[in-house]
């Protein structure tokens, strides 16, 4: 039986006008380019900025650049996967990971999951990583100090509870260790750790996690990695995951610290997918939109109001210098975001003084707002002394006769200079750095020979530790009273005739 021809173009109409288009373009689309980390996608005219896309193979993505005619997209995970002409689904989601205590103790990638073969975990609930950070009115000062351990930046650059405190300098020059001490010493506070590893060795984040565990720290921190080895995407999304992470303490009541190590490889990592999303690169070849990138994540650091439960997070992110080039791009941008900075010089680094923090340089916008009453009162003439030791020790170099007031100058300096030196992975508590910095302030250590200094340190602390339990409390407590004053000066003696 033969069809007639115009039997055949009726059959086509009637298959025309019953077909039913099955791609729903509003909320699917179609990748017309993929590489590299990010994917082009035509289609999704209603999708949101920072929401999750569905790519095959269980891939997810992100979109990131809305423009007239595709979707610029970052995939978080395998490219291979992914191949033109792909359809790929709205999530009307945007990107979430899971927040709560039961993070606490574990490893987790960019995205949440865990990377520590501990099995699941079981989160109460899951929070976007893009919040827009709370108003002036729902935040109080900075007040209640947060202590470091270390007696250089306890003493002149304090950190308070909800501030934001760079950390910069050269490659090795101990910035992470500022940051592992700071960790170790919230040991017997109520202050939950999150430690952000971006663009790092994964052996360098197995031994902070092995340290962590050896002080007992794990316990109270969360490690958020996205090592080198791992796509731009990952890097870049790091530090919003964790300080998510850190605001659910924050906005239930309690204290959180996150460090983000290091802020250099994130805008380089954000420097790569911006270029190849071809956005247009400004100031050394950065996005224009890179001081937002960075402001947007430190600004969600606070202290909160008491209305609001009155929690904390405070932020320590780390900046890597080039031949200690402070005034460079990414350094000067995220110096005017923070607060302050601790500058870490390799010159005082090789010549021994660890940690190698310059006094000059270092400022903390804070202030003695984050100190206790104690510690306000000894370090008062710290930061001048040692500013002044410094320029008189290179005055000095030049071999002039020197009077008695300037050679003494310089002999207290040089054991301040010695006394603020301080071992990796031992913070100390704040009534030992109460102590040994009244010491060198009176002149206890001036007539003490420099190499016998560590000496004498050691024996006023275990002094302190097996006669003087309560009067450190009390020290912590209190002001500090001519009757308190002279008790310290009373132990200072006591442990200069044991030496």
């Amino acid at each position: 039986m033969k069809i007639q021809p115009d039997e055949i173009s009726s059959i086509l109409k009637a298959k025309i006008n019953d077909f039913k288009f099955e791609i729903d373009v509003e909320e699917t689309g179609k990748v017309v380019q993929v590489g590299d980390g990010i994917a082009r996608v035509y289609g999704m005219n209603n999708i949101m900025a920072g929401e999750m896309i569905q790519f095959p193979g269980n891939v997810i993505g992100m979109a990131l650049n809305l423009e007239e005619d595709n979707v610029g997209c970052i995939i978080f995970g395998e490219t291979r996967k992914i191949k033109e002409g792909d359809i790929v689904k709205r999530t009307k989601q945007i990107l979430q990971v899971p927040v709560g205590d039961a993070l606490l103790g574990r490893v987790v990638n960019a995205m949440g999951q865990p990377i520590d073969g501990k099995g699941e975990i079981k989160a109460e609930k899951k929070m976007p990583v893009e919040r827009k950070a709370l108003g002036v009115i729902k935040r109080q000062p900075v007040k209640e100090p947060l202590q470091t351990g270390l007696k250089s930046i306890d003493s002149m650059i304090p950190i308070g509870r909800g501030q934001r405190e760079l950390i910069i300098g050269d490659r090795q020059t101990g910035k992470t260790a500022i940051a592992i001490d700071t960790i170790i010493n919230q040991k017997e506070t109520d202050v939950i750790c999150i430690y952000v590893a971006i663009g790092q060795k994964k052996s360098s984040v197995a031994k902070i996690v092995k340290v962590l565990e050896e002080h007992g720290a794990m316990e109270y921190s969360i490690i958020v990695t996205a090592s080198a080895s791992e796509p731009a995407s990952l890097l870049y999304i790091a530090p919003y995951t964790g300080v998510t992470m850190g605001e659910y303490f924050r906005d239930d009541g309690r204290h959180a610290l996150i460090i983000y190590d290091d802020l250099s490889k994130h805008a380089i990592s954000y420097r790569e997918l911006s270029l190849l999303l071809r956005r247009p690169p400004g100031r050394e070849a950065y996005p224009g939109d890179v001081f937002y990138l960075h402001s947007r994540l430190l600004e969600r650091a606070s202290k909160l109001s008491d209305d609001l439960g009155g929690g904390s997070l405070t932020a320590l992110p780390i900046i890597e210098t080039q031949a200690d080039d402070i005034t460079a791009y990414i350094p000067t941008n995220v110096i005017s975001i923070t607060d302050g900075q601790m500058y870490l010089g390799s010159r005082l680094f090789y010549s021994g003084v660890r940690p190698a923090i310059n006094a000059g340089l270092s400022v903390s916008r804070v202030g003695g707002s984050a100190q206790i009453k104690a510690m306000k009162r000894v370090t008062g003439q710290l930061r001048i002394d040692l500013a002044q030791y410094t320029e008189l020790e290179a005055f000095a170099k030049f071999g002039a006769e020197l009077d008695k007031a300037t050679q003494d100058q310089l002999r207290r300096g040089q054991r301040l200079i010695e006394i603020l030196k301080q071992d990796q992975y031992s913070p100390l508590p704040v009534a030992k750095q109460i102590m040994i910095i009244f010491m060198a302030n009176e002149g206890f250590l001036d007539e003490v020979e420099v190499e016998n200094v560590m000496r004498v340190e050691d024996e006023l602390y275990s002094t302190l530790d097996t006669e003087y339990k309560d009067f450190m409390k009390k020290l912590v407590e209190e002001d500090l009273s001519d009757k308190t004053k002279e008790e310290m000066s009373n132990i200072c003696k006591k442990v200069l005739r044991k030496i």
